[in-house]
């Protein structure tokens, strides 16, 4: 990913802490010379190695997962909050543009079988369940209804690389910093306030 040195992210616990809220990301690799996409939940962890790594599966109907051992380099895409920045809000003739957040994971993937497979599907659950009044467990299903299990293909990247670039107006001086941030608050947009929050957090 191309990040100019002015929005590049190096803070590894912020970029952590965004890979875990917002997990909901895009897998990409290679399979039969085609380039493929899938956007699925990819959650961060470690292994018994002590390595860190994404958790994530596919359903078996999916021929994504057939590239994996022939090719088994991938790439997971994230994305956070975003907006169009408008050039009438700068003090200055200008052109518009974009502010977002966005980190991009490069590792090395591997299918995983067995209880390894019940125990990520328990990690995910567990996770987005945490809030429900009446909350799923995966010791409480079915035999019936694990059954389903079968239909995916499960698996986890081993972290080699990650890329993360945080652009929020950091070139603008303090005037039409503040500007953007008054006019994307005026637009009630929750992607938009949200990117608000953000250029606010990056002139603390």
């Amino acid at each position: 990913m191309f990040i100019p040195d002015i929005y590049k992210n190096e803070n590894q616990e912020e970029i952590r802490a965004f890979l875990v809220k917002y997990s909901f990301g895009i897998l990409v690799n290679q399979t039969n010379g085609k380039l493929c996409a899938t956007h699925i939940p990819l959650e961060l962890d470690t292994n018994k190695e002590g390595k860190e790594i994404l958790l994530g599966h596919i359903s078996k109907e999916n021929p994504q997962w057939k590239g994996f051992a022939d090719n088994d380099q991938v790439l997971a895409i994230f994305s956070g909050p975003n907006s169009y920045i408008s050039s009438s809000w700068y003090n200055h003739e200008n052109v518009p543009t974009w502010n977002y957040i966005a980190v991009h994971v490069y590792g090395k993937i591997k299918i995983i079988e067995g209880e390894a497979v019940i125990d990520s599907l328990k990690k995910l659950i567990d996770k987005y369940e945490q809030n429900s009044d009446n909350p799923i467990r995966i010791a409480n299903l079915s035999e019936q209804t694990m059954i389903q299990t079968r239909g995916i293909v499960a698996f986890e990247i081993e972290i080699q690389e990650i890329q993360a670039t945080k652009k929020m107006s950091q070139n603008r001086d303090d005037t039409d910093h503040s500007n953007i941030i008054l006019e994307l608050e005026k637009t009630k947009s929750a992607q938009s306030i949200a990117v608000a929050k953000e250029m606010i957090k990056c002139r603390k």
